[in-house]
Order: C-alpha cells, then structure tokens, then sequence
C-alpha cells in the first residue's frame, strides 16, 4: 500500500509540475513574448544546442561505466576459500 501511495504522488509530480522558476520572471517573460517569430525560433533552437552535449557527456560516461563495469571484479577461482 505504501509503495502504491509513492507511485500515486510521483505521478502526480510528473504530470504536473511546478512552474520554472526561469519562466517565472517577468522581464524573460515580457522580452520573449515581445520579440518576433525569429527570435523565438533562435531561442528555442539555442535551448536545443545547449541541451546536446550535456546529453552526449551523460551518455558516454554511461556507456563506459556500462562496459568497464566487471573491469576490478575478481574471477571466482581467485578467491580465497573459507575454511
């Protein structure tokens, strides 16, 4: 019943979440909606290319983690016996 309610709340915060606090302010949000089809699209296309290689750094460290993960692991056979 608990890990239900945890699934409900985390639901709910994904589905509607609260607001960024950069689309919050005022000023971005004046200077935004004031300039042209243009410059909209210049942003929109700027957050883009911010967001790409933050995503290729994320997805090539998980990458080589996934593949060097047993690098340090020692084989079975190596291990001493309890006694």
């Amino acid at each position: 019943m608990k890990r239900l309610l945890q699934q409900v709340i985390f639901a709910g915060l994904v589905a509607f979440p609260v607001r960024g606090v950069a689309q919050g302010c005022s000023l971005c949000n004046t200077q935004a909606s004031n300039s042209g089809s243009r410059m909209v699209h210049a942003l929109r296309t700027g957050i883009i290319i911010l967001m790409v290689p933050p995503l290729c750094i994320c997805s090539i460290l998980t990458i080589v983690a996934f593949r060097k993960r047993n690098a340090f692991r020692i084989p079975d056979e190596n291990l001493p016996e309890e006694q």
